[in-house]
């Protein structure tokens, strides 16, 4: 969007997560982006600005856009002056649609913090198409869902041939807790298997496939796994699809590859107990009373004090074999995954979109694809780990 009167757009910053990525790009941010934020409600918008000068000493001047994503007009108006709009509010498949569309009509980039298949497949077929022709990048999971595993697993088919199939699983453990909007997300998801299964299918039909290339997202089994000596699980995320779609992207990855996405514990009966849970969860998520109970137990727009956040970690690994008998362990590890870590990853994909020498790519995209190393570059220097690890390295 060469016109575009602002760099980047933050919409949904007077929410929970919104703020905190509001307060990274305050404290981060250089001195000459033309930024703003944008929501429905002015006094809240006016609160965080001149919250943010006080902490930061900057702000004071930054720009408020009022939008309502029942008002498509507003959300296009948004959409028409940024170059990039980072959105934080959610359930996607409740409220995302209509930015989605905004910026894939106008030619903006578009990036959120979805964990949604459903919606991540929605869109690539209702608005896809049309940012392929505006020249909009629509960039979704830009937080812990899918970041350090879409840049990690990126990260460790670096170390190895790209001429050789690769088998490659990735094994998360993090402490920490969930935000509000995240577990909306979940239980939206958990609501809708029939919808989802139905989206994914219409999509793979239509979706180009990799020309005299393979690859899978593989569903792993649950158990002891020697190759990290824990107990996994596998973990239905969107994480996988995510790799998927950047290894069919980009021929790197190599002629045959794989990807298995899993959770780590050091119990067998942790992974029961969370098994047992997730199955109880999901079973109340169809349910709409149900539903809205189990909503109440961590509503949108909730979240942990700074002490509690400065407590919270993740580690994911990363354990590849390549079909010439080569392997290598790969580590990506940061600090409060679904706040804290998530925040400072919207708003460095925002900025790198917005700033950075990168792919010519258009559509619907891939961190990686979109990114890739301009992305793991700026959050190793905002203390993000990406490393290979050595045999002596523990599990």
């Amino acid at each position: 969007m060469p016109s575009a009167q602002l760099d980047v757009v933050l919409f949904g910053a007077s929410g929970f997560t919104g703020a905190l990525t509001a307060a990274y790009l305050a404290e981060h941010a250089p001195a000459d982006l033309r930024w703003g934020i944008a929501g429905r409600n002015r006094g809240k918008l006016e609160r965080l600005r001149a919250d943010l000068h006080d902490r930061f000493g900057s702000g004071d001047q930054l720009e408020i856009l009022e939008a309502d994503v029942t008002d498509r007009g507003s959300v296009r108006r948004v959409a028409e002056r940024a170059s990039v709009v980072a959105s934080t509010v959610g359930p996607y498949l409740e409220y995302g649609e209509p930015l989605v569309a905004a910026c894939a009509e106008v030619g903006s980039d578009y990036l959120d913090l979805t964990g949604e298949p459903e919606f991540v497949d929605r869109m690539y077929l209702e608005h896809g198409k049309r940012a392929e022709a505006s020249g909009a990048r629509l960039v979704h999971a830009c937080g812990f869902d899918s970041i350090p595993h879409d840049l990690g697993a990126q990260f460790t088919v670096e170390q190895l041939p790209d001429d050789v199939a690769l088998r490659v699983k990735g094994y998360v453990t993090a402490g920490g807790t969930f935000s509000g909007g995240t577990f909306a997300s979940a239980l939206t998801a958990f609501s809708r298997p029939r919808q989802m299964a139905a989206a994914a299918s219409e999509r793979r039909k239509v979706e180009p496939k990799p020309i005299g290339r393979r690859v899978r997202a593989v569903t792993g089994a649950p158990g002891y796994d020697r190759a990290i000596g824990q107990w996994v699980l596998p973990f239905p995320s969107l994480d996988p699809q995510v790799v998927a779609r950047s290894a069919r992207a980009l021929p790197e990855y190599g002629p045959d590859f794989s990807y298995s996405h899993f959770v780590a514990l050091a119990n067998p009966l942790t992974a029961v107990g969370i098994a047992l849970g997730a199955a109880g969860v999901f079973t109340l998520a169809q349910l709409p009373p149900t539903r809205a109970l189990l909503q109440k137990l961590r509503p949108s727009g909730s979240g942990p004090s700074p002490e509690q956040r400065e407590k919270g970690w993740f580690r994911v690994r990363f354990v590849a074999e390549s079909s010439d008998g080569q392997s290598v362990r790969t580590e990506v590890s940061g600090g409060d995954p679904g706040y804290s870590e998530t925040a400072k990853m919207l708003a460095e994909s925002a900025l790198c979109l917005a700033s950075d020498e990168l792919p010519t790519t258009a559509g619907q995209v891939t961190t990686a694809t979109a990114m890739g190393a301009a992305l793991r570059r700026r959050l190793e220097r905002a203390d993000m780990r990406f490393r290979v690890l050595d045999d002596r390295t523990s599990p």
